[in-house]
This record gives C-alpha cells, structure tokens and sequence, in this order.
C-alpha cells in the first residue's frame, strides 16, 4: 500500500515560489514519461486499476508498475501498488507494440495482470500519458516531491510526500505552504484520474 500526502499548487507561481523555498533542501530532479495501457473494453480501469510504464531521465531507467483500488481523502492519498524495474529498450519496444507486455514470462506483474483481469487472449493498447518534471527535496526529515505535471491539455502542479505518519507530514507541509502565502487546496484526484477526464481540475490557473 502506498500512501502520500498529495497538495495541488493552484498555479505555476505557487510552484516557482515553492520550488525557490525549497531549494537549499534538493536533491536532484527526475524527468518522466509515464505511459497507460488497458484492453480496448478498459478491462483494467473498470476494475480501478492502472497498468503503467515510466520512462526516466531520456530512458536511463524504466519501471512498470501496477496501481489499484485508489482512495484518496482530504489531500491523503492510499492505493495498493506493485513495481518492477524493466530494461529500457524493451519498454520502448513494449511502449510502440503493447502486446508484448503480455509475453514478458518473467514479470510477477503481467502474470497478475493476466490472471486477475482474466486477460487470456486480449490485445493491449497505450492509451498514451503524459511528462512529469518532478523535483526532489529532503526537508525536516520528509521526502518532498515537487511536480509539474503536462498533459495534453494543461499543466498542474502538485507536491507529494510518501510516508508512514500522513496526517503529520500534510500538518507539517500545510504550514510551510500557509506561512509562505503559496495557494493550495487538497488534491482530490491522481494524475491518471486527470488524464483520463481529459481536462484540469476546477481551480487551476497559468
């Protein structure tokens, strides 16, 4: 299971003043393309699952993972999770020719994913995704992550914290976001959920 503490920034200022606060705490920063895939009946989603492929940093690294069951609860978000590193080159090749996702014997995932949604003899496809710039930062013992998330329609911003102790760690972040005047309100969706609606969240601004 993971759970995260998960804060909209209401516009690119929230999040160039945030980002300009936090920077004695960085760390480094990720550049991401995340990537869905579902049956073309949307056997995965319609079980609130999503099936993922994550490209790192021009495809230095590649991760699929599977997410379910998303609950997410004033800005605390929990979902149960499995991930796998997968070579690059055959996530590229998985990525332009879906199907073969579902031949990688090797993947506990796809054996899942194959059992449970009861997949046997389906076709996969990518739904496609969006980019993620995610910057972060170690800060009062907590692991901050600053996003700036592109889709085809927009850009948000958000800051994440995994952690086991949620409701402290939303205090601790709230306060530094109230005492700096940085616009915010609690995320009331993931970043799938945004994507497949196809638009903003209410509230956003440039």
């Amino acid at each position: 299971m993971e759970v995260e503490v998960k804060l909209r920034l209401l516009s690119s200022a929230a999040h160039e003043r945030l980002s300009t606060i936090l920077s004695p705490h960085h760390r480094h920063t990720h550049l991401q393309q995340n990537l869905f895939f579902d049956t073309p009946n949307s056997d995965l989603s319609s079980n609130l699952a999503a099936l993922r492929l994550r490209f790192y940093d021009l495809d230095t690294q590649c991760i699929l993972s599977l997410k379910s069951k998303p609950q997410i609860c004033a800005g605390i978000s929990r979902i149960e999770e499995q991930e796998e590193p997968l070579d690059p080159t055959l996530g590229r090749q998985c990525a332009a020719e879906p199907w073969r996702l579902l031949e990688i014997e090797s993947s506990e995932i796809m054996k899942r994913v194959r059992d449970e949604f009861n997949l046997g003899g389906k076709d996969l496809i990518c739904l496609g995704g969006f980019r993620n710039v995610r910057a972060v930062y170690d800060w009062n013992g907590l692991k901050l992550e600053l996003d700036e998330t592109d889709y085809s329609f927009g850009t948000c911003y958000e800051i994440e914290c995994e952690c086991s102790e949620p409701e402290r760690a939303k205090n601790l972040v709230e306060t530094l976001l109230k005492r700096n005047g940085i616009e915010y309100e609690c995320s009331k969706s993931n970043k799938f959920a945004i994507f497949r609606a196809g638009k903003l969240p209410a509230g956003s601004t440039l």
